[in-house]
């Protein structure tokens, strides 16, 4: 997959199949947008996705914490089969471009778009005045076929990054999960930590995430850990762990069943799939490891 990023200056080298959006997430609704310009691969068309370096939301001083982070999105659209990845920078000068100016130079011109799909809130250029009504407007003029996806409906509900986030939030993993098609997950490298969980005779693996990654609450949960080439069973534990440490560092600590070898520096994937109990202080480390012992064994209840 060809990543751009960090410049406007770019000319895709065929006609391509574009998808515009936000992808926080990368839930159902993004999803079928991504199906939609993949199977315009057998056309002959480049599968693009088209989003920004940094949300809108975060841009003009709103929401900051976001679902999937740069890392985790272009994994999610690399495995989908998505041919380039445009990560437009977002500041002053490129929000400020007027939509019929953004639709000629860069979706007509340096895409060299010959099919467009967007969802009904799609919104782009200065004051997000660019819309899908838009397009289709200028569709005959450059050249191009677009395509309105209607929102993937659940429960009576529109899927969205927002419904994503409120769930993450509460802790409703399994509502997240069904809304994002897959578990909601962090990715990164595992940390050194205290090892106090190989002192317990309970190692651990932990994470450290990226600044601006949504956690669910703080808290036990069962989980699931992806790494380069295995799947683990696991019980993770989000928050600061306040029986041993003082440091408001927020982690991601995960003992994963069956596991002994050592995977200090390797990338992992953690998965959370459901809510066990909230993160406590507890009067002592011997308190702590009879509580560890309990969540492991629910661990292997739950897994069964």
């Amino acid at each position: 997959m060809q990543i751009i990023e960090q410049s406007t200056m770019f000319r895709l080298p065929g006609r391509t199949a574009v998808a515009l959006g936000k992808f926080d997430g990368v839930h159902l609704g993004h999803q079928a947008l991504i199906h939609k310009i993949i199977e315009q691969k057998r056309n002959g068309l480049l599968a693009t996705v088209f989003t920004f370096d940094t949300s809108a939301s975060a841009f003009f001083g709103g929401e900051e914490k976001e679902l999937t982070t740069r890392t985790e999105k272009r994994d999610i659209f690399r495995r989908m089969g998505v041919d380039v990845l445009i990560e437009f920078p977002l500041n002053q000068v490129t929000a400020a471009t007027e939509p019929e100016m953004f639709v000629h130079k860069y979706l007509a011109e340096q895409m060299r778009a010959a099919y467009i799909c967007a969802g009904p809130d799609l919104s782009f250029g200065k004051r997000g005045a660019g819309n899908y009504a838009l397009l289709a407007h200028h569709a005959r003029e450059y050249g191009y076929q677009v395509e309105l996806i209607d929102k993937v409906m659940q429960d009576g509900e529109a899927v969205s990054s927002t419904r994503v986030r409120e769930a993450v939030r509460q802790g409703r993993m399994e509502a997240a999960q069904r809304m994002l098609g897959m578990p909601y997950s962090v990715t990164g490298q595992v940390e050194h930590g205290r090892k106090l969980g190989r002192t317990l005779g309970m190692p651990t693996a932990n994470l450290l995430p990226e600044h601006d990654k949504l956690l669910p609450p703080n808290g036990v949960y069962y989980s699931r850990v992806m790494t380069e080439d295995r799947v683990y069973r696991g019980i993770s534990n989000v928050g600061c762990k306040p029986t041993v440490s003082d440091e408001q560092v927020m982690g991601v600590e995960t003992y994963l069943y069956g596991f002994t070898d050592t995977i200090y520096g390797n990338e992992i994937s953690v998965q959370f799939l459901a809510f066990r109990r909230p993160e406590q202080r507890f009067d002592s480390v011997e308190s702590l490891k009879a509580q560890l012992v309990q969540d492991i064994a629910a661990g292997e209840t739950y897994f069964c």
